[in-house]
């Protein structure tokens, strides 16, 4: 006897709200438009609504809709949606979506969300950065706890929320910022950073001696990146005799601090693609303090290239370095406990090589087909959730 056939799959057409999407090259940027190309990929229509800048820093994937914006006061190179234009609305409910991921719980995020909730519309919001915490390293730490209430509001309104790690979950859930959680990880391209693109010529060219142990931050030169801890440690590194050069991949509002104050240091500047992918794998050691971040895509570049991690203890970060395995994990208030990991290492080059390549293994782990995949499917299930609540 032939089975009834279940109602039909609910078509999948995705609004994607965010703060940023094509003006910076920041990670959340690089992640949203790897997962537009990979719906698009799969026959799944989306629409993007990001602020824009007079001239984009890479070229987009998919349609993007400008929201109107300002810079934001604290941190002009980013910008804060000012909410839903009449025109921005209007293309919204044209595209007619069926779903709508919210990607910062910003102005123009809290009015998609109510728009949804008037047209029936299920929501879903990737976490990806700490804002409440933001706060402190700009003299507004005052505003924290208002922070977290707004976020609590805003989080428990949606069906699911997409922390890039456990350990951010749970921080999630102590919070009481929502319970439906379903991790959505961030993979790595193993073939572009790999160990294999180590280049001393480029080392050289720099001024980092061969028998030199580089050690390499990489990302955003901002305060909220703990970019003066950095500095200071790796002083106190240098004043102590070590040969170790400080190698910073990046650009950012603290550029010039850095250069006024980081002894021996040098500086790579903003890379990316197989350039990013040689610095990284030319370096010895990779040295992260934040702990502003939710998974850490800089982290887990490095781990593929094969490089041993020393991290600020941090959601993100606990869940990619294994301590004592491919790495260590420190507060990033124990300066003295990081440099004391830091000296560890670049006095052992078998240590070092040993965690590399733990590194590197744990590392291969983080497929983005396999990632985007069960994000893909999370979705499929939050509409028929929503369709059988109806």
């Amino acid at each position: 006897m032939q089975e009834e056939a279940g109602p039909p799959e609910p078509e999948l057409r995705v609004a994607l709200f965010t703060g940023n999407y094509n003006y910076i090259k920041d990670g959340v940027a690089l992640t949203l438009n790897r997962l537009v190309s990979f719906l698009e990929s799969r026959g799944v229509p989306v629409l993007v609504f990001a602020p824009v800048a007079d001239k984009p820093a890479f070229a987009s994937a998919g349609e993007l809709v400008a929201l109107p914006s300002m810079a934001i006061p604290t941190r002009p190179e980013y910008r804060i949606a000012l909410g839903l234009s009449r025109a921005a609305r209007q293309r919204l409910e044209a595209f007619r979506p069926t779903l709508l991921h919210i990607a910062v719980p910003d102005i123009a995020g809290y009015k998609a969300l109510t728009w949804a909730e008037r047209a029936h519309v299920p929501v879903v919001a990737s976490y990806h950065t700490r804002y409440d915490t933001y706060l402190r390293f700009y003299g507004l730490g005052i505003f924290e706890r208002l922070g977290q209430r707004y976020m609590r509001n805003f989080y428990n309104r949606v069906r699911r929320v997409y922390p890039p790690s456990e350990s951010m979950a749970e921080i999630i859930r102590r919070e009481g910022q929502s319970q439906n959680i379903e991790i959505w990880a961030r993979g790595v391209d193993s073939d572009l950073f790999s160990p294999a693109r180590r280049d001393m010529a480029w080392r050289r060219s720099l001024g980092i001696a061969d028998d030199e142990v580089a050690v390499c931050y990489a990302g955003r030169l901002v305060k909220e990146k703990n970019t003066a801890v950095f500095t200071r440690v790796m002083n106190a590194l240098t004043a102590r005799g070590l040969k170790v050069r400080p190698l910073v991949i990046g650009d950012g509002p603290e550029m010039a601090t850095m250069r006024d104050s980081l002894k021996n240091g040098v500086f790579a500047g903003f890379l990316h693609g197989e350039a990013l992918a040689g610095a990284y794998a030319s370096a010895d050691i990779f040295f992260f303090p934040s702990e502003s971040e939710t998974f850490g895509n800089v982290t887990l570049e490095a781990m593929a290239s094969g490089l041993p991690a020393v991290n600020a203890i941090a959601s993100g970060s606990n869940s990619l370095v294994v301590e004592g395995v491919t790495g260590h994990l420190v507060s990033a208030r124990d300066e003295e406990g990081l440099a004391a990991r830091l000296e560890m290492l670049a006095r052992d080059e078998g240590m070092r090589r040993r965690m590399g390549e733990a590194a590197r293994g744990r590392a291969m782990g983080y497929s983005w087909d396999s990632i985007l995949s069960g994000l893909l499917a999370s979705y499929r299930e939050v509409l028929r959730e929503a369709r059988d609540d109806r």
